[in-house]
């Protein structure tokens, strides 16, 4: 046997064997990828397994500071916007399109409730003249072959200003529900800027925000609501909540506990709301969730993961596991936005701990890729598609959500992010 016959016969059963057994991650200097960074050395091992039938491969459309989505000038341009992305997406290999309708108070469809989004045309409260951008994009969505999330920011007004909270309120629409009522509007303040966003604790608000996600679900076909991890400020609030503390707290909670019982109390409102809607019109309208990747350290609570992050749980008061476990939501999409070999927040641990919390819950388990952060430092050309590999070894994991579309899709696209959508051909 030549030598070259015999190099080649091993690289086959080498080849043999990972098809077979898979193969333990390791970093560009060949050392094994530690499985949870500081907090467990461990090996990763990933296998390749083809996508589970109904999995669900989806791309979130940001138009807050048109991220993802240009202003246009016409009813025609923006169709043109839309159907072009949704051809990329479709001969991608992705199932469901979750596109932001509400950013700030506003809405991306003609409202009862709130002004037309500054996103859309460049002007808040102007739209197109007879047409209806949400039921256009929900109907070509469809027909397409896709799904439609439709994806709410409840209580945004503004993250960053340097005006005063009047000034920046007399700016918007007469309509905006938040210069209507600007005694429940809070201001943190951000180095030199201002963040204005609706009080939590007022019970008229989490009310509106339920008129709001009603409007949308009774008159559209959307395959689901989606909030993502806005909920309380991640820079945590001082004193600013005084008034409704005082005012909306009869239990005498402590403050966080009573921030907690304010998002809790939110999410219970809208599934409310979502099921009674389902109910009459006899849809199936799903209610997701994309939070912050971290409830809670296991350093904190015996229940949290092997991780050493923030934690929502006590950052932006919201007690995303006990949704899961309660059963308040349909879907959960962890924003597990780091990679196999972050220190303080490995991307393998954390996906185990969130099959952990779904595992006989019925609540489905979508991930949220952080594809923005393609070739970022410790991130390879190979780490998105693995990332997917190793959903797929998890019989939890449903499918993955990425953000956002101008990663994978604007050029010039990066080579992490190609890898990616070579991968999802497959």
């Amino acid at each position: 046997m030549t030598g070259r016959m015999k190099y080649f016969l091993l690289g086959i059963a080498a080849l043999i064997s990972v098809l077979a057994y898979g193969e333990y991650l390791r970093d560009s200097s060949g050392r094994f990828v530690r499985y949870a960074g500081a907090h467990h050395p461990g090996k990763i091992l990933l296998q390749d397994h083809p996508a589970r039938a109904g999995e669900l491969r989806g791309v979130w459309i940001a138009t807050v500071e048109n991220i993802d989505f240009p202003r246009c000038r016409s009813a025609a341009e923006f169709k043109q916007q839309y159907r072009a992305k949704l051809q990329k997406l479709r001969a991608a290999g992705f199932t469901a399109v979750i596109f932001q309708v509400r950013s700030n108070c506003d809405a991306f469809y003609p409202s009862f409730l709130a002004p037309y989004s500054r996103w859309m045309t460049g002007r808040e409260g102007v739209g197109f003249k007879n047409f209806d951008p949400l039921r256009f994009m929900v109907d070509e969505t469809h027909r397409y072959g896709m799904e439609f999330h439709a994806w709410f920011n409840p209580y945004r007004v503004e993250n960053s200003t340097t005006l005063s909270k009047q000034a920046y309120l007399n700016r918007l629409a007469p309509n905006n529900f938040a210069r209507r009522n600007p005694q429940w509007v809070l201001v943190q303040r951000n180095g030199r800027t201002n963040r204005l966003f609706l009080d939590p604790g007022v019970p008229q608000v989490v009310q509106h925000v339920c008129a709001v996600v009603r409007e949308v679900i009774s008159r559209y076909r959307v395959d689901a609501v989606h909030f993502d991890d806005y909920f309380y400020p991640y820079e945590k609030l001082g004193n600013e909540d005084n008034f409704s503390f005082a005012r909306y707290n009869p239990r005498r909670l402590n403050r966080d506990s009573w921030r907690r019982s304010n998002t809790d109390a939110l999410i219970l409102a809208v599934r409310r709301t979502i099921n009674e809607v389902n109910r009459t019109r006899k849809t199936r309208i799903r209610f997701g969730i994309s939070p912050f990747g971290i409830w809670a350290n296991r350093k904190s609570t015996r229940l949290g993961s092997l991780t050493g992050g923030k934690e929502s749980y006590h950052i932006i008061c919201a007690d995303t596991r006990k949704w899961v476990k309660y059963r308040v939501i349909d879907y959960i999409t962890p924003q597990i936005y780091w990679h196999f070999g972050h220190d303080q927040a490995a991307y393998a641990a954390l996906v185990d701990w969130w099959c952990s919390v779904v595992r006989g819950t019925g609540v489905k388990l979508y991930i949220g890729i952080g594809a923005y952060r393609a070739n970022s430092p410790g991130w390879n050309n190979r780490e998105l598609v693995n990332q997917m590999r190793f959903n797929r070894m998890k019989p939890e994991v449903s499918g993955a959500m990425f953000f956002s579309y101008r990663s994978l899709f604007a050029p010039p696209v990066k080579p992490g992010a190609a890898a990616l959508l070579q991968y999802l051909k497959k």
